[in-house]
């Protein structure tokens, strides 16, 4: 991939968190703060299936825009095309499981598991 898309990605995905963590914290305050971090509220806030969707859209987008940042960090302390390589493929997994284990629990808690 292109590093001008990947740039226009990460700024994308930082545009989109930026909405969506505002309509998050929105949210809590009409809650009220110190209420909204009952337990009760906060497994009652994860059934609201609207609510879980957009947590995990955040997830998502953070997870992208955060590991991909990294990638660009790294990849600018020291040049080679097999280190790239390396360092892209490392994001991609580690970002694959930091979403895979977010979903997992953010499902589980959303089914009543938890």
């Amino acid at each position: 991939m292109r590093e001008s898309l990947i740039m226009k990605i990460h700024y994308g995905t930082a545009l989109a968190a930026v909405a969506l963590v505002a309509v998050h914290i929105l949210f809590r305050l009409t809650q009220g703060f110190a209420e909204s971090l009952s337990y009760e509220s906060v497994i009652a806030n994860y059934q609201f299936l609207p609510y879980a969707g957009m947590l995990e859209i955040i997830l998502i987008l953070l997870s992208i825009h955060g590991f991909n940042g990294l990638r660009v960090i790294l990849i600018e302390l020291k040049q080679g095309q097999s280190y790239e390589k390396a360092v892209s493929y490392g994001c991609i997994a580690a970002m694959v499981a930091v979403i895979a284990y977010g979903s997992r629990t953010i499902l589980m808690t959303s089914m009543g598991m938890i």
